[in-house]
């Protein structure tokens, strides 16, 4: 065979009907999906769902990146396996531990080592008991007294976790948003129940007192220990994520402070849809593998190494960090009652919290999401990582590990999956309203376009009148345009597949 590295006979000697079958069960998955997906972003579209249809635009250039990665592995597996080294690069930094058995050789690659009792190399798939010696690529470097970089079975293991790492990030996204968006589509019916006492007030307007500590969104806050104790402040922000992390009296309270804050005129504004609008617009970012996701899983499969446990070890940063951003958001709602508590005994009217970019890490709303984005996809790595071993080598496989690092590594992975959908995201979408700015969401798509577009041209007129009359006379009144809007809709923040904003524009971006 002139490719080597396989039993059977190459595509001029295979019989016609076997390659027609497999290229028809091959194209007719591929449209089928291709199918899917674009009946998906049809539907999207009739229901002016245009957050969640960028966020399918996101799932398709992923999917062609896999397709990029796999065409550019098929081309190279050749050249990669041809790439000779000397036996003693191999030997280091092993998956497994080859002097468990006595009678361990290398004489492939660290990817290929054969054990006594398994019949079979490390990468190699199950019943493949031919020598090493029979692949081309083997021979072609064991004539240089050398071993191959990369076999073209290992190669080929490495294709399909990269795919599974993709599907499976992917796939827990859609799963945590759509759980987590059910969670928060709950409160509709406390959005209804204040539009329908707006509407009872309208009819008969009476004087209302409120007394700032006996409100419940108040008492509720602090528990009994005392808006002074700031250590049982954060113990009781870290024990609420698991259970009401979200009441009635919050959404109230922060409703009424984002309405008093940004639209004051509108007392009626739908604040629960134009949350959802909101959390969707962002899960476009989330479903996405931006560069330094991958930059991570390449750092965990360097340090794969034998007696090290780092995929346990690993396991616990996601689950860390989720604490601690569930904390946070706890902890910005108490800050916001702690303000009120502390600045009035008694209020005209309803309780009013002060939103602020202040009560975030740095300033920056936005820094909750990236970290939300990481904790999701290290979780989905470390389960898509399980399967995958499961699947290719077997349960019992050294890469695999010991049961009682697994056990753990899975409960952990199912612990972050429930506590995110449940608690950390609606958490996420009701908090990070609370920023000095507003989002964007908050208005329609056809108004979004409408205002960017005259950004623009405000900002043009601008610039052409600075150029001639040095930013000086009738300039001025384009150039407050420009500013005022600017900070809403920024050039680089309407441009096509950005959805990041400067922290001025957006409380989250």
């Amino acid at each position: 065979m002139s490719g080597g590295g396989g039993e059977g006979s190459d595509l001029e000697f295979t019989p016609t009907w076997v390659v027609a079958a497999v290229c028809s069960v091959i194209v007719a998955i591929s449209l089928a999906a291709e199918r899917f997906l674009h009946y998906g972003g049809h539907y999207l579209k009739k229901k002016d769902q245009k957050p969640l249809y960028e966020a399918l635009q996101k799932i398709k250039e992923e999917l062609m990146l896999l397709g990029f990665i796999s065409l550019l592995l098929t081309v190279t597996q050749n050249g990669i396996t041809k790439i000779c080294v000397p036996p003693g690069l191999t030997r280091h930094m092993l998956p497994c531990s080859a002097h468990d058995a006595p009678d361990y050789h290398l004489s492939v690659s660290h990817f290929q080592i054969s054990f006594p009792g398994t019949a079979r190399r490390l990468l190699a798939p199950a019943g493949d008991e031919s020598p090493p010696e029979s692949n081309h690529p083997t021979g072609y470097c064991a004539r240089k007294h050398k071993v191959p970089l990369l076999s073209l079975e290992a190669l080929h293991h490495l294709h399909i976790f990269i795919f599974v790492l993709a599907i499976v990030h992917v796939a827990f996204s859609v799963l945590t948003v759509l759980f987590g968006g059910a969670r928060i589509r709950q409160w509709k019916h406390w959005e209804d129940s204040i539009a329908k006492q707006n509407y009872e007030t309208d009819q008969v307007l009476k004087p209302k007192v409120t007394q700032v500590h006996q409100h419940d969104f108040i008492k509720g806050r602090f528990g009994g220990f005392g808006k002074d104790s700031a250590l049982f402040g954060w113990l009781l922000c870290f024990l609420k994520q698991f259970y009401g992390s979200v009441t009635k009296s919050d959404y109230v309270t922060l409703r009424h402070g984002f309405i008093m804050t940004h639209c004051k005129s509108n007392p009626k504004f739908n604040f629960h849809k134009y949350m959802i609008r909101a959390l969707e617009d962002d899960f476009k970012q989330v479903v996405g593998i931006s560069w330094y996701l991958w930059l991570f899983v390449v750092i965990f499969l360097l340090l794969n190494i034998h007696g090290w446990h780092t995929y346990f070890w690993i396991a616990f940063i996601p689950v860390i960090l989720l604490l601690a951003v569930g904390t946070k958001l706890e902890h910005v709602i108490t800050q916001l009652a702690h303000e009120v508590a502390e600045k009035h005994a008694a209020v005209e009217g309803d309780l009013v919290v002060k939103p602020s970019d202040d009560h975030f890490w740095f300033h920056r709303p936005h820094i909750v999401l990236f970290l939300i984005h990481f904790i999701l996809f290290q979780n989905a790595f470390e389960i898509a990582f399980f399967f995958w071993i499961w699947v290719t080598y077997g349960f019992d496989s050294c890469i695999m590990g010991q049961i009682r690092y697994i056990v753990p590594r899975l409960i952990i992975g199912v612990f972050i999956q429930v506590l995110c959908s449940s608690s950390t995201l609606p958490l996420y979408a009701l908090v990070t309203q609370m920023g000095t700015y507003f989002k964007r969401a908050i208005f329609n798509d056809h108004l979004q376009q409408n205002i960017a577009g005259w950004v623009q041209k405000a900002k043009k007129r601008r610039e052409v009148k600075a150029d001639s009359q040095s930013g000086q006379g009738s300039s001025h009144e384009s150039a407050n345009a420009g500013i005022q809007l600017g900070s809403i809709f920024p050039k680089r923040a309407s441009a096509p597949g950005d959805s990041s904003l400067p922290p001025k524009a957006d409380g989250s971006n």
